[in-house]
Order: structure tokens, then C-alpha cells, then sequence
């Protein structure tokens, strides 16, 4: 566990401008877990702001690194091209990862390829249940 924070900490990489609040649904599906949910999805994302999306970009960048371990979600809504880059840039290190897919997501099939030819140990799912699930499974293995 990294010590910047005092529970293990899962940031939760995926589609925010154009998806359903998937968020909220993993935080009901881990509320219990102990686990600290770094959630880059805001209540008001000031648009008209220039600062405000630099700002959001450091946060994420800062938390991705601080985080124990991260989980990916495609929504089918959007092609979700940050999460795609996040995937990519995070399945070439050792840190834990879990990644979910929405049915109907069009890049499912680069998703799911890239993910087991850097990752063959993370298996790929379609629901958020299964995603809470994987992401309590890599907290029992490095606990």
C-alpha cells in the first residue's frame, strides 16, 4: 500500500463527459469494502473554466500514482479515448489493475486483446458487480 493514504486506494479510471454515473454504482457495490474510492468524477465540472480541465488532468495524474491499485471501466456511451490511454500507459507496470467493459462498448475487442497480451493475469469483465468483485480479489491477494 502506498503511504499516502491510511486504506487501500482504488482509483476508478473511466468515462465521466457522456456516461451514465457508473461511480455511484461502485461505490454502492464497494462501500463496505474499507477500501478509499478515488473518484474523478466532479458534482459540477466548471466548463467555462480553461483552468478547470488542467486542474482535473493533475488531480488525476497525481491520484493514478498514489493509488494501491486502479480499475477500468468502458462505458458503451462514449469511446472513452483518456481511459483507453490510461489502460495503456498502466497495463506496462506491475501496479494492480482490473478493467470492465459495458456491452456494446465498439472497442471491446482492442480492449480485451491489448489487456491480455501486457496483462494476461487480469481478466476482462462486462458487468460492475464482477468489477467490485475483481477489485476485492486483488485486495485479498496483496493483503
Amino acid at each position: 500500500m502506498s503511504g499516502a493514504y491510511v486504506f487501500p486506494a482504488v482509483f476508478m479510471a473511466g468515462g465521466i463527459t457522456g456516461c451514465p454515473d457508473w461511480q455511484r454504482e461502485m461505490r454502492d457495490l464497494l462501500c463496505e469494502s474499507g477500501l478509499l474510492l478515488l473518484n474523478p468524477r466532479r458534482r459540477n465540472f466548471p466548463i467555462g473554466d480553461p483552468e478547470a480541465a488542467p486542474q482535473q488532468i493533475k488531480w488525476e495524474h497525481r491520484h493514478l500514482r498514489r493509488a494501491d491499485m486502479i480499475l477500468f471501466w468502458f462505458c458503451a456511451a462514449t469511446l472513452n479515448p483518456i481511459v483507453l490511454y490510461e489502460l495503456g500507459a498502466w497495463s506496462m507496470t506491475d501496479k494492480p489493475i482490473a478493467v470492465g467493459i459495458e456491452p456494446g462498448y465498439q472497442r471491446e475487442a482492442d480492449v480485451r486483446i491489448q489487456t491480455e497480451l501486457a496483462r494476461p493475469d487480469v481478466p476482462v469483465v462486462t458487468r460492475l458487480p464482477d468489477l467490485a468483485e475483481a477489485v476485492l480479489n486483488l485486495t485479498r491477494r496483496s493483503g
